[in-house]
């Protein structure tokens, strides 16, 4: 359905539950296609048509009066439907985003968008992360942190920021990329020279052969203690144990 197209998307609301007549306040949307940020983002601030809650307003900082003459959902509902349509949306704890914007295309009088899943793919990164790490914190904080990823401008909820900050969770979490960035066209490798997104550079067949340095005994001993410590931490061999283990 999502054709390689993945749209990272979160919500900001007057409070919660969906049932008591809340309402969205903000979407923000990025778009990332081969793993690579677009730039062709979505965001737009909504009149809710009611107050917030003052706990959700201590999460987000979005004032009532802030809010007063941006536009309705109603206004932007049929340009966000054409930004999200086809694509596979990744989003955090995605019930409750989920919930809300099937919620307000309703309200809207959108019959046949009330079931999102109907016209978009949904993936709950923190359902994935569960998975990855039980027992553990899984709030997009929490996974910044795990993944090494900078969320120092994080001291209130937003959504463009909530959303960017997740992307970048997301591909750590599926391959290794922590940065959005790394794949840009412009970027360059420790010698200066231009990476492409999508080149791959082979190594000439007759290129000198690189040198093999062992581990000397001090570091052969520091290596099993750090095999060790990671076990300990994190209640189980580590995957390089596992793999010794099994040979």
């Amino acid at each position: 359905m999502h054709n390689n197209r993945s749209v990272v998307l979160d919500t900001e609301t007057t409070g919660m539950p969906v049932t008591d007549g809340h309402r969205i306040i903000e979407i923000g949307c990025v778009e990332v296609i081969g793993r690579r940020l677009t730039g062709r983002n979505f965001h737009v601030y909504l009149q809710p048509d009611r107050e917030s809650d003052e706990g959700a307003i201590g999460v987000h900082g979005i004032t009532d009066a802030f809010l007063i003459g941006k536009p309705r959902f109603a206004e932007v509902a049929d340009e966000f439907y054409e930004y999200i349509k086809g694509a596979r949306l990744i989003i955090h704890n995605a019930a409750f985003d989920v919930g809300f914007i099937n919620n307000e295309f309703a309200l809207a009088g959108y019959a046949d968008r009330t079931d999102i899943t109907q016209y978009c793919d949904v993936l709950d990164t923190l359902m994935m992360a569960r998975e990855r790490h039980p027992g553990q914190r899984n709030s997009l904080d929490a996974l910044c942190k795990r993944y090494g990823i900078d969320n120092s401008g994080r001291d209130l909820h937003g959504a463009l920021l909530d959303s960017e900050l997740l992307a970048d969770v997301y591909l750590a979490m599926t391959g290794g990329q922590t940065s959005l960035s790394l794949a840009a066209d412009g970027a360059e490798d420790s010698n200066g020279n231009s990476i492409q997104g999508s080149e791959i550079r082979r190594l000439a067949a007759d290129r000198q052969p690189g040198r093999i340095i062992r581990a000397n005994a001090s570091e052969l001993e520091a290596h099993v203690a750090r095999l060790e410590a990671i076990a300990k931490s994190a209640g189980g061999p580590s995957v390089w144990q596992q793999m010794n283990d099994a040979n």
